[in-house]
Protein backbone atom coordinates (compact mmCIF):
# COMPACT_ATOMS: atom_id res chain seq x y z
CA UNK A 1 0.00 0.00 0.00
CA UNK A 2 2.84 2.27 1.09
CA UNK A 3 4.89 1.93 -1.95
CA UNK A 4 1.65 2.64 -4.43
CA UNK A 5 0.86 5.41 -2.32
CA UNK A 6 4.45 6.84 -2.86
CA UNK A 7 4.74 6.00 -6.57
CA UNK A 8 1.20 8.38 -7.20
CA UNK A 9 2.95 11.12 -4.73
CA UNK A 10 6.25 11.27 -6.98
CA UNK A 11 3.82 11.07 -10.39
CA UNK A 12 2.28 14.03 -8.61
CA UNK A 13 5.26 15.93 -7.52
CA UNK A 14 6.37 15.13 -11.08
CA UNK A 15 3.55 16.55 -12.86
CA UNK A 16 3.31 20.17 -10.47
CA UNK A 17 7.22 20.56 -10.76
CA UNK A 18 7.81 19.81 -13.84
CA UNK A 19 5.75 22.88 -15.48
CA UNK A 20 7.78 25.99 -15.32
CA UNK A 21 4.37 28.37 -14.88
CA UNK A 22 3.25 25.91 -11.71
CA UNK A 23 7.21 26.07 -9.93
CA UNK A 24 6.79 30.51 -10.36
CA UNK A 25 3.17 30.28 -9.40
CA UNK A 26 4.41 28.56 -6.10
CA UNK A 27 7.21 30.34 -5.33
CA UNK A 28 6.55 34.28 -6.86
CA UNK A 29 3.70 35.10 -5.10
CA UNK A 30 3.70 34.47 -1.98
CA UNK A 31 6.92 35.96 -1.65
CA UNK A 32 5.34 39.18 -3.60
CA UNK A 33 2.18 38.82 -1.06
CA UNK A 34 4.06 38.51 2.12
CA UNK A 35 5.91 41.59 1.38
CA UNK A 36 2.95 43.85 0.11
CA UNK A 37 1.21 43.01 3.05
CA UNK A 38 4.26 43.29 4.97
CA UNK A 39 4.75 46.69 4.46
CA UNK A 40 1.86 48.45 3.14
CA UNK A 41 -1.33 46.68 5.11
CA UNK A 42 -3.45 48.33 7.55
CA UNK A 43 -7.48 48.15 9.07
CA UNK A 44 -10.25 50.04 10.14
CA UNK A 45 -12.17 49.34 13.60
CA UNK A 46 -15.84 49.87 14.19
CA UNK A 47 -16.34 48.74 17.64
CA UNK A 48 -14.83 48.90 20.74
CA UNK A 49 -15.61 46.56 23.45
CA UNK A 50 -14.34 47.83 26.82
CA UNK A 51 -14.27 46.80 30.93
CA UNK A 52 -13.88 49.65 33.75
CA UNK A 53 -12.06 49.13 37.20
CA UNK A 54 -13.35 52.69 38.77
CA UNK A 55 -11.71 53.00 42.25
CA UNK A 56 -13.42 56.47 42.69
CA UNK A 57 -16.95 56.95 43.47
CA UNK A 58 -16.82 60.53 43.37
CA UNK A 59 -18.72 62.50 40.64
CA UNK A 60 -15.79 63.38 38.11
CA UNK A 61 -15.00 59.51 37.59
CA UNK A 62 -18.72 58.84 36.96
CA UNK A 63 -19.31 61.78 34.62
CA UNK A 64 -16.69 60.69 32.72
CA UNK A 65 -17.15 57.01 32.51
CA UNK A 66 -20.96 58.46 31.60
CA UNK A 67 -19.03 59.89 28.31
CA UNK A 68 -18.04 56.31 27.82
CA UNK A 69 -21.11 55.05 28.37
CA UNK A 70 -22.78 57.33 25.81
CA UNK A 71 -20.07 57.12 22.59
CA UNK A 72 -21.26 54.47 19.85
CA UNK A 73 -17.79 53.35 19.04
CA UNK A 74 -17.58 51.59 22.83
CA UNK A 75 -19.64 48.56 23.74
CA UNK A 76 -19.68 48.27 27.52
CA UNK A 77 -19.31 44.36 28.73
CA UNK A 78 -17.63 44.25 32.31
CA UNK A 79 -17.17 45.93 35.55
CA UNK A 80 -13.96 45.10 37.30
CA UNK A 81 -14.44 45.24 40.76
CA UNK A 82 -10.75 44.00 41.51
CA UNK A 83 -7.07 44.31 40.15
CA UNK A 84 -7.18 40.38 39.29
CA UNK A 85 -10.05 40.70 37.44
CA UNK A 86 -8.60 42.63 34.60
CA UNK A 87 -6.05 39.98 33.02
CA UNK A 88 -9.04 37.15 32.24
CA UNK A 89 -10.86 39.55 30.54
CA UNK A 90 -8.09 40.77 28.15
CA UNK A 91 -6.67 37.38 27.74
CA UNK A 92 -9.69 35.70 26.66
CA UNK A 93 -10.33 38.53 24.20
CA UNK A 94 -13.83 39.67 25.90
CA UNK A 95 -12.65 43.38 25.97
CA UNK A 96 -10.14 45.82 23.78
CA UNK A 97 -9.40 47.56 26.80
CA UNK A 98 -9.95 48.30 30.64
CA UNK A 99 -10.69 51.23 31.77
CA UNK A 100 -9.05 51.92 35.65
CA UNK A 101 -9.55 55.05 37.31
CA UNK A 102 -7.73 55.30 40.77
CA UNK A 103 -9.16 56.44 44.55
CA UNK A 104 -7.70 59.25 44.41
CA UNK A 105 -9.35 60.39 40.77
CA UNK A 106 -12.68 63.20 42.03
CA UNK A 107 -9.76 64.46 44.79
CA UNK A 108 -7.01 65.62 43.05
CA UNK A 109 -9.10 67.09 40.22
CA UNK A 110 -11.00 69.40 43.09
CA UNK A 111 -7.52 70.72 44.13
CA UNK A 112 -6.13 71.09 40.96
CA UNK A 113 -4.01 68.29 40.51
CA UNK A 114 -4.24 66.00 36.99
CA UNK A 115 -6.48 62.74 37.77
CA UNK A 116 -5.05 59.96 36.06
CA UNK A 117 -6.71 57.15 34.09
CA UNK A 118 -4.76 54.20 33.19
CA UNK A 119 -5.77 52.71 29.47
CA UNK A 120 -4.72 48.79 29.27
CA UNK A 121 -4.96 47.63 25.76
CA UNK A 122 -5.32 44.54 24.18
CA UNK A 123 -1.96 45.01 21.85
CA UNK A 124 -2.39 41.82 20.14
CA UNK A 125 -4.30 43.83 17.57
CA UNK A 126 -2.11 46.89 17.11
CA UNK A 127 -4.58 48.54 14.69
CA UNK A 128 -7.31 48.07 16.34
CA UNK A 129 -5.63 49.10 20.12
CA UNK A 130 -3.98 52.14 18.28
CA UNK A 131 -8.00 53.19 17.01
CA UNK A 132 -9.39 52.66 20.27
CA UNK A 133 -6.59 54.40 22.10
CA UNK A 134 -7.65 57.45 19.77
CA UNK A 135 -11.28 56.92 20.41
CA UNK A 136 -10.50 57.24 24.69
CA UNK A 137 -8.32 60.24 24.33
CA UNK A 138 -11.45 62.32 22.18
CA UNK A 139 -13.25 61.60 24.93
CA UNK A 140 -11.09 62.51 27.84
CA UNK A 141 -10.19 65.69 25.84
CA UNK A 142 -13.72 66.39 25.62
CA UNK A 143 -14.46 65.68 29.55
CA UNK A 144 -11.21 68.09 29.97
CA UNK A 145 -12.73 70.86 27.89
CA UNK A 146 -15.74 70.32 30.37
CA UNK A 147 -14.43 69.77 33.63
CA UNK A 148 -11.57 73.36 32.60
CA UNK A 149 -15.04 75.63 31.57
CA UNK A 150 -16.81 74.54 35.11
CA UNK A 151 -14.03 74.33 37.74
CA UNK A 152 -11.60 76.54 36.25
CA UNK A 153 -7.99 75.68 36.59
CA UNK A 154 -4.42 75.81 34.46
CA UNK A 155 -4.04 71.83 35.01
CA UNK A 156 -4.80 69.55 32.65
CA UNK A 157 -7.81 67.81 34.39
CA UNK A 158 -7.09 64.04 33.68
CA UNK A 159 -3.86 62.18 32.64
CA UNK A 160 -4.15 58.77 30.26
CA UNK A 161 -1.59 56.18 31.42
CA UNK A 162 -1.34 53.78 29.02
CA UNK A 163 -0.62 50.33 29.08
CA UNK A 164 -0.06 47.84 26.08
CA UNK A 165 -0.06 44.26 26.58
CA UNK A 166 1.55 41.74 24.41
CA UNK A 167 1.77 44.86 21.69
CA UNK A 168 3.96 47.14 23.86
CA UNK A 169 4.67 49.92 20.63
CA UNK A 170 1.41 48.45 18.68
CA UNK A 171 3.55 47.75 15.55
CA UNK A 172 0.28 46.93 13.17
CA UNK A 173 2.59 44.23 11.57
CA UNK A 174 3.43 42.26 14.51
CA UNK A 175 -0.70 41.76 14.51
CA UNK A 176 -0.75 41.72 9.99
CA UNK A 177 2.41 39.46 9.20
CA UNK A 178 1.23 36.33 11.29
CA UNK A 179 -1.68 36.01 9.86
CA UNK A 180 0.04 35.74 6.55
CA UNK A 181 1.29 32.22 7.25
CA UNK A 182 -2.40 31.25 7.27
CA UNK A 183 -3.57 33.45 4.66
CA UNK A 184 -0.87 31.74 2.10
CA UNK A 185 -0.64 28.00 2.97
CA UNK A 186 -4.86 27.84 2.10
CA UNK A 187 -3.93 29.40 -1.19
CA UNK A 188 -0.90 27.23 -2.14
CA UNK A 189 -2.73 23.65 -0.89
CA UNK A 190 -5.75 24.79 -2.11
CA UNK A 191 -4.25 25.34 -5.41
CA UNK A 192 -2.41 21.97 -6.02
CA UNK A 193 -5.67 19.66 -4.28
CA UNK A 194 -8.21 21.88 -6.20
CA UNK A 195 -6.49 20.82 -9.40
CA UNK A 196 -4.91 17.03 -9.02
CA UNK A 197 -8.08 15.10 -9.94
CA UNK A 198 -9.44 17.93 -12.83
CA UNK A 199 -6.17 17.70 -14.18
CA UNK A 200 -6.60 14.09 -14.43
CA UNK A 201 -9.54 14.08 -16.24
CA UNK A 202 -8.67 17.21 -18.88
CA UNK A 203 -4.78 15.80 -19.63
CA UNK A 204 -6.99 12.13 -20.36
CA UNK A 205 -5.41 9.90 -17.64
CA UNK A 206 -8.26 9.78 -15.42
CA UNK A 207 -8.94 6.52 -17.12
CA UNK A 208 -5.50 5.43 -16.44
CA UNK A 209 -5.73 5.46 -12.96
CA UNK A 210 -8.98 3.60 -12.65
CA UNK A 211 -7.71 0.63 -14.00
CA UNK A 212 -4.38 0.90 -11.56
CA UNK A 213 -4.60 -1.96 -8.82
CA UNK A 214 -4.91 1.16 -5.93
CA UNK A 215 -7.90 1.46 -3.71
CA UNK A 216 -9.78 4.72 -3.82
CA UNK A 217 -8.55 5.54 -0.13
CA UNK A 218 -5.07 5.01 -1.68
CA UNK A 219 -5.54 7.48 -4.32
CA UNK A 220 -7.14 9.79 -1.97
CA UNK A 221 -3.88 9.57 -0.17
CA UNK A 222 -1.30 9.85 -2.72
CA UNK A 223 -2.96 12.65 -4.24
CA UNK A 224 -3.37 14.44 -0.52
CA UNK A 225 0.34 14.15 0.55
CA UNK A 226 2.22 16.53 -1.99
CA UNK A 227 -0.43 19.55 -1.56
CA UNK A 228 0.54 18.73 2.61
CA UNK A 229 4.15 18.80 1.45
CA UNK A 230 3.94 22.09 -0.33
CA UNK A 231 2.07 23.71 2.22
CA UNK A 232 3.92 22.73 5.21
CA UNK A 233 6.79 23.96 3.40
CA UNK A 234 4.83 27.28 2.06
CA UNK A 235 4.53 27.64 6.12
CA UNK A 236 7.77 27.60 7.04
CA UNK A 237 8.89 29.63 4.47
CA UNK A 238 6.64 32.43 5.76
CA UNK A 239 7.14 31.87 8.87
CA UNK A 240 10.91 32.06 8.68
CA UNK A 241 10.35 35.27 6.71
CA UNK A 242 8.07 36.54 9.72
CA UNK A 243 11.00 36.25 12.05
CA UNK A 244 14.16 36.76 10.99
CA UNK A 245 13.05 39.04 8.05
CA UNK A 246 10.47 41.17 9.93
CA UNK A 247 11.81 40.89 13.03
CA UNK A 248 7.89 39.91 14.27
CA UNK A 249 8.55 37.79 17.98
CA UNK A 250 7.60 34.63 18.43
CA UNK A 251 6.75 34.02 22.15
CA UNK A 252 5.25 30.61 22.37
CA UNK A 253 6.36 26.58 20.98
CA UNK A 254 6.73 25.59 17.49
CA UNK A 255 5.58 22.22 18.61
CA UNK A 256 2.45 23.90 19.45
CA UNK A 257 2.35 26.25 16.19
CA UNK A 258 3.29 23.96 13.70
CA UNK A 259 0.37 21.11 15.63
CA UNK A 260 -2.02 24.06 14.29
CA UNK A 261 -0.18 24.07 10.90
CA UNK A 262 -1.05 20.25 10.33
CA UNK A 263 -4.22 20.67 11.17
CA UNK A 264 -5.32 23.97 8.84
CA UNK A 265 -3.67 22.39 6.14
CA UNK A 266 -5.55 18.40 7.04
CA UNK A 267 -8.66 20.48 6.84
CA UNK A 268 -7.48 22.80 3.19
CA UNK A 269 -6.25 19.32 1.87
CA UNK A 270 -10.16 17.87 2.32
CA UNK A 271 -12.13 20.87 0.78
CA UNK A 272 -9.16 21.39 -1.74
CA UNK A 273 -9.94 17.67 -3.17
CA UNK A 274 -13.42 18.12 -2.50
CA UNK A 275 -13.62 20.67 -4.90
CA UNK A 276 -11.46 18.99 -7.44
CA UNK A 277 -13.82 15.54 -7.48
CA UNK A 278 -16.67 17.68 -8.33
CA UNK A 279 -14.48 19.63 -11.36
CA UNK A 280 -14.52 18.13 -14.85
CA UNK A 281 -11.70 20.60 -16.33
CA UNK A 282 -8.79 23.04 -14.34
CA UNK A 283 -10.67 25.88 -14.84
CA UNK A 284 -13.65 24.48 -12.52
CA UNK A 285 -11.41 23.68 -9.95
CA UNK A 286 -10.08 26.93 -9.95
CA UNK A 287 -12.91 28.65 -10.03
CA UNK A 288 -14.29 26.42 -7.22
CA UNK A 289 -11.23 27.35 -5.13
CA UNK A 290 -11.38 31.41 -6.21
CA UNK A 291 -15.34 30.71 -4.93
CA UNK A 292 -14.10 29.56 -1.27
CA UNK A 293 -10.95 31.14 -0.92
CA UNK A 294 -12.46 34.92 -0.71
CA UNK A 295 -15.56 34.24 1.81
CA UNK A 296 -13.05 31.90 4.04
CA UNK A 297 -10.40 34.86 4.00
CA UNK A 298 -13.14 37.85 4.63
CA UNK A 299 -14.73 35.60 7.18
CA UNK A 300 -11.70 34.32 8.85
CA UNK A 301 -10.72 37.79 10.81
CA UNK A 302 -7.73 38.69 8.45
CA UNK A 303 -8.91 41.76 7.71
CA UNK A 304 -11.87 42.90 9.80
CA UNK A 305 -12.67 41.38 13.50
CA UNK A 306 -15.37 38.63 13.83
CA UNK A 307 -16.78 40.31 16.67
CA UNK A 308 -18.42 43.56 14.47
CA UNK A 309 -19.69 41.01 11.79
CA UNK A 310 -23.55 40.36 11.91
CA UNK A 311 -24.57 37.32 14.50
CA UNK A 312 -25.78 34.91 11.70
CA UNK A 313 -22.30 35.53 9.94
CA UNK A 314 -20.38 34.78 13.06
CA UNK A 315 -22.36 31.13 12.93
CA UNK A 316 -21.70 30.70 9.58
CA UNK A 317 -16.95 31.58 10.38
CA UNK A 318 -17.27 28.29 12.25
CA UNK A 319 -17.21 26.27 9.26
CA UNK A 320 -13.99 28.07 7.83
CA UNK A 321 -10.55 26.29 9.15
CA UNK A 322 -8.54 29.68 8.98
CA UNK A 323 -10.80 31.46 11.74
CA UNK A 324 -9.04 28.68 14.00
CA UNK A 325 -5.72 29.31 12.50
CA UNK A 326 -5.35 32.55 12.53
CA UNK A 327 -6.23 33.00 16.50
CA UNK A 328 -3.13 29.95 16.57
CA UNK A 329 -0.61 31.48 14.50
CA UNK A 330 -0.95 35.05 16.18
CA UNK A 331 -1.18 34.09 19.80
CA UNK A 332 1.56 31.79 19.70
CA UNK A 333 3.68 34.83 18.01
CA UNK A 334 2.41 37.30 20.42
CA UNK A 335 1.16 35.57 23.48
CA UNK A 336 3.50 32.44 23.68
CA UNK A 337 0.30 30.31 24.15
CA UNK A 338 -0.02 27.16 25.03
CA UNK A 339 -1.83 23.71 24.11
CA UNK A 340 -4.14 24.19 27.21
CA UNK A 341 -5.09 27.81 25.64
CA UNK A 342 -4.97 26.69 22.11
CA UNK A 343 -6.55 23.07 22.35
CA UNK A 344 -10.44 24.07 22.05
CA UNK A 345 -8.92 25.50 18.34
CA UNK A 346 -7.21 22.41 16.94
CA UNK A 347 -9.98 19.28 17.36
CA UNK A 348 -12.79 22.16 15.11
CA UNK A 349 -10.36 21.85 11.93
CA UNK A 350 -9.17 18.34 12.56
CA UNK A 351 -13.08 17.67 11.77
CA UNK A 352 -13.45 19.91 8.91
CA UNK A 353 -10.61 18.21 7.47
CA UNK A 354 -11.96 14.40 8.71
CA UNK A 355 -15.37 15.58 7.05
CA UNK A 356 -14.03 16.64 4.08
CA UNK A 357 -11.61 13.97 3.06
CA UNK A 358 -14.47 11.71 3.50
CA UNK A 359 -17.05 13.69 1.65
CA UNK A 360 -13.54 13.98 -1.00
CA UNK A 361 -13.36 10.41 -0.92
CA UNK A 362 -17.14 9.47 -1.59
CA UNK A 363 -17.38 11.93 -4.65
CA UNK A 364 -14.30 10.24 -6.10
CA UNK A 365 -16.01 6.93 -5.39
CA UNK A 366 -18.58 7.65 -6.82
CA UNK A 367 -16.82 8.94 -9.84
CA UNK A 368 -15.00 5.45 -10.47
CA UNK A 369 -17.57 2.97 -10.53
Amino acid sequence: MLRKIFALMKKEFRTILKNKKTRMVLIIPPIAQILVFGYSASFDLNNVSYAVYNEDSGLASRQLLARFRGAQAFHFVDTVNHGDGIAPLINEKKVMLVLHIGPDFTRNLSKGLPGKIQVILDGRNSNSAMISLNYVRNIVMGFNTHWTAIHGGRHVPGQLVVSSWFNSSLDSHWFIIPGIVALLALVVTLEVTALSVAKEREAGTFDQLLVTPMTPLEILIGKSLPGFIIGFIEATFIIGMTILWFHVPFRGSFLVLYVGIFAFLLSAIGIGLMISSISITQQQGLMGAFLFLVPAVILSGFATPIENMPQFVQYITYLNPMRYFLIIVRSTFLEGASFGLLWNLYWPMVLIGIATLTAAGLLFRNRMY
